[in-house]
């Protein structure tokens, strides 16, 4: 990790679950190191997503989380989901997908728990071919997906609802910029998302006979069909 390798050089993240809770700043209003930028907001993002899950399959009551168990981020966002998903009547199993070896091990954990849908972290070690057969094990199987990487919807998955990852490209050329300019990352205040993305797999609702509602359809912003 860059943050690990040096102290004095500015960094600029962005789409990071949780600094605060990875260890990257102090805080989000004073960083306090060299580390500055975006973060993506998961812990609010993921409730979100199960809501959305909840709207497109009410009956659905045990949902799996793919996710790293050794990314900070990832367990604080699953720790801080716990409450709604316990208001909203669903228990969470959480299935951990390090490497992408291990994808198929997890998704057979998932249905001998027998899991009823997966909400699906951003799993960066994890390609496109991996995420692929997540989203046809999850068709094969009837379970409905939702991830807040949005993304992963090209390669299958249901639906998705999570920060817009060109505007945090965008933004944090903001950031460069005011360093480049003499600013000191440890004074630039980390920013949350601004702009969300509400994306929709049709051909995967078609394929697991799923109905979409349609004030869910008309709050998209994409619909891949």
């Amino acid at each position: 990790m860059a943050e690990q390798a040096t102290k004095a050089i500015p960094i600029v993240m962005i789409y990071v679950a949780d600094p605060v809770a990875s260890g990257l700043v102090d805080s989000l209003a004073r960083p306090g190191g060299n580390v500055t930028g975006l973060s993506a907001n998961v812990t609010e993002i993921v409730s979100k997503n199960l809501e959305i899950l909840k709207e497109v399959a009410p009956r659905v009551s045990r949902v799996a989380l793919l996710m790293n168990t050794t990314n900070p981020g990832h367990n604080l966002a699953a720790e801080q989901l716990e409450p709604a998903a316990k208001a909203m009547g669903v228990r969470l199993q959480r299935i951990d997908v390090p490497t992408p070896a291990a994808v198929d091990g997890a998704l057979a954990a998932a249905l001998r728990q027998h899991a009823e849908a997966f909400i699906v972290f951003p799993l960066l070690n994890i390609g496109s071919p991996e995420i692929r057969r997540v989203a046809e094990f999850a068709v094969k199987n009837r379970l409905p997906t939702t991830t807040f990487h949005t993304p992963y919807l090209e390669a299958g998955l249901l639906i998705g609802y999570g920060a817009n990852i060109p505007d945090q490209y965008r933004r944090a050329g903001g950031y460069v910029d005011k360093i480049l300019k003499g600013a000191k990352p440890a004074d630039l205040p980390v920013e949350q998302p601004t702009n969300y993305d509400l994306v929709i797999n049709q051909r995967t609702a078609r394929a697991l006979h799923l109905e979409i509602p349609v004030p869910l359809l008309q709050r998209a912003n994409e619909i891949i069909k």
